[in-house]
């Protein structure tokens, strides 16, 4: 016989992750505490979900451990892996390739803050790049054209003046 107050907190934790709970029946798996493996499979047989019910449902997960003071196992590499396949945020292509598979193991939520800070930072860098390259070309054509229309007075100046280096 089972306690009730064990069943009704068996159901409270059903009830904050149901997906999760009721694919762990269908499955015979321990939904609370699940290991990382069991919740990276249960990722990748649900990643037609698309990656924002996904990502719902994993959170899920993750604030029923944390709630009962257990372990996150959707924080480890296996279930990263899973939702970055699902979602296909690439790594910044700036970055080393040593730090391009660090960025795999990152949560969903950071791989997408990161990413789409690099690519904004990365186009404000070839804006930057190309008004420059602009500015550039235009001051280059500025001194070309004084060249040809005018000498430079004080060139002409030193020019009439004798040379003092000889005489002491």
């Amino acid at each position: 016989m089972t306690s009730p107050v064990l069943a009704a907190l068996a159901e409270a934790r059903r009830q904050r992750a149901p997906l999760f709970a009721h694919w762990c029946e269908r499955e015979q798996e321990t939904f609370c505490p699940a290991s990382p493996a069991t919740v990276a499979r249960f990722a990748r047989e649900h990643a037609g979900l698309g990656v924002d019910r996904l990502w719902q449902a994993l959170h899920d997960i993750s604030n029923t451990h944390l709630t009962l003071g257990l372990a996150d196992p959707t924080a480890g590499p296996a279930v990263a892996l899973v939702v970055d396949e699902a979602a296909g945020v690439s790594p910044p292509q700036s970055w080393p390739a040593a730090w391009k598979q660090r960025f795999k193991a990152l949560p969903h939520d950071l791989k997408v803050f990161i990413a789409g800070h690099e690519k904004g930072r990365e186009k404000s860098l070839r804006r930057t790049q190309h008004a420059l390259a602009h500015a550039n070309k235009t001051l280059e054509r500025l001194r070309s054209a004084r060249s040809v229309t005018t000498e430079d007075p004080i060139d002409e100046a030193e020019s009439q003046r004798p040379d003092a280096g000889g005489q002491n």
